[in-house]
């Protein structure tokens, strides 16, 4: 949090630098969703080539014998079933040719995929994985079920069947872009970097390989090389969530400027999508704009009263401005919706100090302080707060603790 990764005054919410956490935080926030969507144009092409797959196995290898023609007709009704998108009548065709032809891998495999595009992920797993026991391409098989564990979001399963894919596919752009999102949705984005950037030479168009790449480089610390394939694909494919990674990748860099031109490119795409004008009104406010970002977090929370972010942001610009009745409110919601968030609790103890309540401020900041002991800013406030309930001594302590960590910080430089 705030708290813990900068011990620098200058990186408090008030001071308008904006907080690298935070900004962070906008990104855990507000994209999962988003990235699954961008994530599904590729499922959906891969299903598409396996069901192809499936169709062409199918073709001609039922013995002529009137039990193998009549479960060869209920596999090719189930075929066109699903083509034209019918689940439901494909499900029950597939299920019909497996009654009379158990071993039938390719009624099994595309029953498989039809229930997993039904969201019956279950039921398709195990479909899956008794068609890969006989299935002639098991590799076509083995994506099925991989695909239905991911979107199961079970990715601890998903993982090593996309790997085995990926070993018999190396080249397989699709199926690498996959496995790397997962890998990325697992925290190990360095492994997604190893084996998408050796694809990326000659297929520098494929918008999905360099979201998921410049993403991956991103969540691995290398945001000089991710930030520029990750809004390249967001120009390419007005992308909202791949301009609000980088706007936030940028926020965190203190590229303030950077991160709003992201931020207004996505609202220009889709003014709906959930944390655009929070990100906005952060960059806004660490350049200086405080009116920009008055307007831009007032936007954020008519779309979403409850937004940690816009209200920790809001209410700490309420009291910058010595708006106390203003702040508290918004103060106290951030508090409530993320309890133990340490630059909402340093806000809130700003303002009871300012109003008045020396106690509760005091407390709140002698347990940020042991919490992190070289964060320097409850350390600020606490020396105030000691005089105002008349304990000199516990505030020329303080002072001198400032004077040490800003003598510290003068030797070491600016920290990220």
């Amino acid at each position: 949090m705030c708290g813990s990764q900068s011990t620098s005054r200058d990186a408090g919410l008030a001071d308008g630098a904006g907080s690298p956490a935070h900004a962070l935080d906008t990104l855990r926030q507000y994209s999962c969703n988003a990235r699954r969507c961008f994530i599904l144009g590729i499922m959906r092409s891969v299903c598409l080539l396996l069901l192809a797959v499936s169709l062409r196995a199918a073709v001609g290898q039922a013995p002529d014998t009137a039990p193998s023609a009549e479960a060869d007709k209920f596999l090719r009704a189930g075929i066109t079933a699903q083509q034209r998108g019918d689940l439901t009548a494909a499900i029950e065709a597939y299920r019909k040719a497996l009654a009379i032809r158990p071993e039938l891998a390719e009624a099994r495999a595309n029953l498989g995929a039809a229930l997993s595009a039904a969201g019956q992920f279950d039921e398709a797993i195990a479909e899956d994985t008794r068609a890969l026991a006989v299935a002639p391409d098991k590799t076509a098989v083995r994506m099925n079920l991989a695909l239905a564990y991911y979107k199961k979001d079970d990715l601890g399963h998903a993982v090593p069947e996309f790997e085995a894919v990926h070993a018999a596919r190396p080249q397989d752009l699709s199926v690498a872009v996959l496995l790397g999102y997962a890998y990325i949705k697992l925290g190990r984005a360095p492994e997604a970097v190893n084996i998408l950037m050796p694809l990326e030479s000659g297929h520098e168009t494929n918008m999905d390989l360099e979201y998921v790449l410049g993403y991956a480089l991103v969540q691995s610390g290398k945001e000089a090389e991710g930030l520029p394939r990750l809004e390249k694909a967001a120009r390419a494919t007005r992308s909202v969530d791949a301009y609000l990674i980088a706007g936030t990748a940028r926020l965190h860099r203190r590229e303030f400027a950077e991160a709003l031109a992201d931020a207004e490119a996505a609202i220009a795409v889709d003014a709906t999508f959930p944390g655009l004008y929070t990100l906005a009104g952060q960059a806004q406010n660490a350049m200086g704009d405080t009116q920009g970002a008055l307007l831009s977090l007032q936007a954020a929370l008519r779309s979403d009263p409850r937004d940690f972010t816009a209200n920790l942001y809001m209410g700490t610009i309420r009291l910058r401005q010595g708006d106390f009745e203003g702040a508290r409110p918004l103060l106290e919601l951030a508090r409530q919706l993320q309890p133990t968030d340490p630059q909402a609790r340093l806000e809130m103890a700003k303002l009871n100090g300012m109003t008045g309540r020396y106690t509760e401020a005091a407390s709140e900041l002698e347990d940020l302080e042991k919490s992190n002991p070289k964060w320097i800013d409850p350390h600020i406030e606490l020396a105030a707060i000691y005089y105002k309930l008349h304990r000199p001594e516990d505030g020329q302590r303080e002072r001198a603790i400032v004077k040490q960590i800003d003598d510290r910080q003068q030797k070491e430089g600016p920290q990220n």
